[in-house]
Order: structure tokens, then sequence, then C-alpha cells
């Protein structure tokens, strides 16, 4: 058994095997550069570390290209509107850009691993350099000790124009500036160190690297939760990052033989001692390496401040908020105009407060569809952000706060995610967890509004809803509008278009349970209202799945899902082990909200 969810992930599979094709190949292209003639001399003294220190570093190029590209949101969200509108553009496609979040991430962890070992392999570079400039632990180079010898000789030493090897002649003023009997290990290690942080690459990596210990340290669930700001301030490191990589390059340490055709180095490495006399040994010339990285971050970088520029112009235009409703759970909902502003079902927006804070911008999914004459998003007050929204916005007052006295707010969007890809399916899976259910919200509106206006709801012709609450009071909030969609459906005869089932997970109590059992044969639901009982404890996703299949042979069933993470594995792995791709049963595509 596999089916659609299979392919999505047969498709990621293809993206990331051409990602790593394209990492590979770029590091075995360097890697067998720094191993040609062109480099024969300055690996001759440092080894085998020098091309997989070049290599690494080149790939890191690669990856701090590709980085910045997934966090572009209203780029992304543009390439998801234009694919929706070409055919060729398959919905497997779509939910590659719906992982976008995923895929910087994977990048993140990559580039960290790249940064280390190439700081690794060029701290024994460098040291190797050191010893050979000071004429010590020489015995490395064997019975190829004169040319060692050789490239150590002035002509081919700091400040030559011709030289090879970058230390320069600082160490004997450094230790005499060292107090009195200071221990040999310690003087020759500040000499290495100060060696190192004189040469552009040297101090710009050792930036580069503190600058990554505090972006990836900080960028942790608990700290991006718990402490948004330092995450927001920490992550805007990225600004210098980008200019440590272009600077870090452009010392050119690492030198080039430019003199291949006078100097042929497989007959003349062997005979140092007649460079300049024998006709086929003009004595090497080296050049400077020329900065690359700037190539590989230009393009991005400009594609980033096009992306802020549409966020700041957006973040500018006026929000009006027209009401602010207090529903039960701490649920606050805010509902909003702003010119030129148009939505799809299932669309979310970034929602600034700068009262509160300038810099923190939080996505919510829209819980209005397109027919309103507003949009509107439920926000469920759990940290200090949302509390402190509440507060503004006078949750904690008797009387509602009149629109003018309302704080400012600034919105960011409507922005695309899998959910506005429901109608293009024939049936509907849709299952929310607690507050998860707001994406289905805008979607089962629109659906309402358009019956209600007897428009056709494009060739989706039944939605399974399933609502995942641990306790009673969340059911509040949303109970009241699925009332509405249940009678609307009912009295147009179109009662089986929507399944909706509601689970409890926890949260009843003894008396609760009491009046379950008193009232069991009541039509309508003790808890809810709804002629849909709620269901306790957790669904039966097997049960569940190979019904639906039965139900829709041959049929393209959407999976959608807002929630834990635990949940959604659960789903896809149901999606691709009940999915049938022979035609004879239905197929599965797993959705899962990303933001």
């Amino acid at each position: 058994m596999m089916g659609d969810s299979f392919i999505n992930n047969g498709l990621t599979y293809l993206f990331l095997l051409l990602w790593f094709a394209a990492n590979v190949g770029y590091f075995t292209v360097v890697y067998l550069t720094y191993e040609s003639d062109t480099y024969y001399y300055i690996r001759f003294l440092i080894g085998p570390g020098l091309p997989i220190a070049k290599a690494c570093g080149a790939t890191l190029n690669l990856n701090s290209m590709l980085i910045l590209l997934p966090v572009c949101r209203n780029l992304i969200s543009f390439f998801r509107g234009s694919c929706k509108t070409n055919q060729l553009c398959r919905r497997s496609v779509r939910r590659q850009l719906d992982s976008s979040l995923s895929f910087h991430k994977f990048l993140a962890y990559f580039i960290c691993v790249l940064s280390i070992t190439h700081t690794i392999a060029h701290f024994f570079n460098f040291r190797i350099l050191f010893d050979h400039y000071r004429n010590v632990n020489q015995d490395r180079y064997g019975n190829n000790a004169a040319l060692a010898d050789v490239l150590r000789d002035e002509n081919f030493t700091y400040p030559s124009q011709n030289w090879i090897n970058p230390i320069q002649a600082s160490e004997a003023t450094l230790i005499a500036a060292l107090p009195y009997q200071t221990p040999k290990l310690i003087a020759d290690n500040l000499a290495l160190t100060e060696q190192g942080l004189i040469q552009i690459a040297g101090w710009s990596g050792v930036v580069l690297c503190l600058v990554l210990i505090f972006m990836f340290s900080s960028a942790t669930e608990f700290i991006r939760r718990s402490y948004f700001e330092t995450f927001w301030i920490t992550h805007h490191l990225f600004v210098l990052y980008f200019a440590m990589i272009v600077v870090h390059g452009a010392g050119g340490i690492i030198r080039s033989q430019t003199n291949l055709d006078k100097h042929d180095v497989a007959y003349c490495k062997d005979i140092p001692d007649d460079w300049g006399i024998d006709s086929r040994c003009d004595m090497p010339m080296f050049a400077d390496g020329s900065p690359a990285s700037w190539k590989w971050c230009v393009g991005p970088i400009c594609l980033y401040i096009l992306e802020r520029c549409i966020r700041f112009i957006r973040s500018i235009q006026k929000v009006t908020i027209t009401k602010v409703v207090k529903h039960p759970s701490k649920v606050l909902e805010l509902q909003m105009k702003k010119k030129g502003f148009n939505s799809l079902p299932g669309q979310y927006i970034f929602l600034k407060c700068p009262s509160i804070s300038h810099v923190q911008w939080h996505p919510f999914t829209l819980t209005s569809c397109p027919e309103e004459d507003h949009f509107s998003v439920h926000i469920r007050t759990v940290g200090d952000w949302t509390n402190d929204l509440a507060k503004a916005m006078g949750s904690n007052k008797a009387s509602p706060v009149e629109p003018e006295n309302l704080p400012r707010v600034a919105v960011d969007g409507p922005l695309g995610t899998a959910s506005i890809d429901i109608f293009k399916y024939q049936a509907a899976i849709c299952v929310g967890a607690g507050i998860g259910v707001t994406p289905f919200a805008s979607i089962l509106k629109s659906i309402w509004l358009k019956s209600v206006n007897n428009e056709a709801v494009s060739k989706l012709k039944r939605v399974y809803f399933f609502w995942i609450c641990r306790d009673t009071d969340a059911f509040e909030w949303f109970s009241e509008m699925l009332e509405d969609i249940e009678s609307h459906m009912i009295e147009q005869g179109r009662g089986d278009f929507l399944k909706y089932n509601i689970y409890l997970t926890r949260g009843w109590t003894h008396n609760q349970a009491k009046n379950l059992y008193l009232h069991g044969a009541s039509v309508k639901d003790t808890i809810t209202g709804l002629q849909q009982k709620t269901q306790y404890g957790r669904p039966q996703w097997d049960t569940i799945f190979t019904q639906i299949g039965k139900d829709h042979p041959g049929t393209s069933v959407g999976v959608f899902f807002c929630g834990p993470e635990q949940l959604s594995n659960v789903l896809e792995k149901k999606s691709n082990e009940h999915s049938n791709i022979s035609g004879n049963g239905a197929k599965f595509f797993f959705n899962k909200e990303n933001f």
C-alpha cells in the first residue's frame, strides 16, 4: 500500500538528493582543484587539511546562499500562488514550498557541521604553517626537507611579494612583551593566536564562529517560545554573518601558482636547488586567491532585502480593528479591516502590536473567509505576548474599549499554506487539535457562505472534520458556527456534505460523565449542543482511514492537519499506509500547516 503522500515523500527525497548531489559535486570539484599542481607547494607545506578546509568553505558558500530563501515568506507565497494557477505545477511541488522552514532548519544544522569541519581543518593548517615558519617539527617533510627549506627562504616568506606562507615576522616583538619566564608553551600559543588574528581570515572566522554559536543556541523551541525577543535579536546577527562571509576570503592567504608553463611542478619539485637555473624551472610565482563568497551571497541578499521592503510597506499600512470579542477558554477574536486585503480560505497573517514590541511578529491563521467584509483571527492567550495583547485590547475590562482607543496593529499577509488546496480534492479530512482548529474555521465558513449564496464549491463533495480537544471549555467558541453550518446543510438536503467528529481526550468531571449517561438518548450533545455527539478518548485512525477509503474508491482525498508534531507524524503515516495507487482505492494526500 502506497499513496500520493508517499509520492510527496518521494519528491522530498528527490529534492534532498539533488541538494546532496550539488553539495557532493561542488565539494569534489573544489577538493580536486586544491589537489592540482596549481596549489602543490602550499599543499606540500600544509598537507591534506588544505583541500578539506577549502572544500568545506566552498560548500558553506553554497548553503549560505540557500538558507535565506526559505525565510522569504512573501516570495514563497507568491510562487505558491503562481504554482496554484499553473497546471504543470503538482500539488506535491506546492507542499515542498509549505515545508520551507523545515529546510531552513536543516540547512542551519548542515552549515554548523561544515563550519566545525572547516575551522578544525584550518586550525591544524595554520599550526603547521606556523611551525614551518619557525623551522620546528620539520621531520614531517621527511626526504623533502630541502624543498621545505627553500620555501622558507626570504623569497617565499612574508612580506615578499612572492610569499607562500602567510605567517608574519612579529613573533619576536610579541614574545619580548610577555612577562619574564613565561612558559614556552604559553608563549608559542600566544604567538600562534596573534598570527591568526592579524589575518583577515582569522578575525573574521572568529566572529563567524561566535555569531553561529549565538544564533544556533538561541533558536531552540524553548527560547523561541519563552524569550522570543532574544531569539529575534540573535537571529538578526545573520547580517553580521553574511558581512563576515564576504570579508572572510578577501585576504587571499591561500595563494596559487601562476607560472605553471615555466615551472613544471612534477619535474621541479624534486630539484629545488636548481630553481632559476634549470630552463624548465623558473622560480615559482604565487598570487593571492580571489574572494568568491560575495558571488554566492549577493543574489539571496538582494531577494531578502526585497522581502523586507515588502514587509515594511505592509507594516505601515493602516489596519482598523472593528471589533474585539472575548471568547471562553482564553480566546480573543480580533476583527479587522485593511485596504486592499484579499485572502483565501486557510491563509494566515503575521501580526505585530508596536505598543507591546516593535520586533515581535506572530503568525495567526485567518478564521474569517473571503465572503465576509472583514478579516479576523482567534488568539489563545497562552504566553506573555498574547496576554499583553489581550490586556491592550481590553479583555480584562468590564466594558469593551472603543475602537479609536485600541492600540495600533500591523499586518503582514495574507500568506499561503497547505489548507488553501482543500478545494482541489473530491473529499477532504480536516483534523484540528485544540486551537489548531482555526484554519478550518475559515474553510468551513467559506463553504457555508458559498452554499448560502448557491455558489459551487469546486469539486469538493465531502468534508470529514475531526476536532480533538483536551477540555470541554475549548468547544465553546467554535461550536456555534458548526451548529449553524449543520442546520443549513440539513435544510439544503446536503446533510452528508459535512461529517464532523469531536473528541474530548481529557477534562470531563464526574458530574459531566453522570449527565452524559442520563442524557445519552437526547437528540443533541449535552456539551456542544450539536447533533453529532462528542466522543471520548482518541480517534481510531486505522478504522477511520479504512472506512473513508472504502467510501471513496479511486478518489483523491486531502488530509489537512494543524496541531502538534506527534499527531502530524501519525496522520502522515496513516495517509501512506491506507493509500492505494492502483486506482481501486482512495489516494490520501497529507498536508500540514507550517508557519
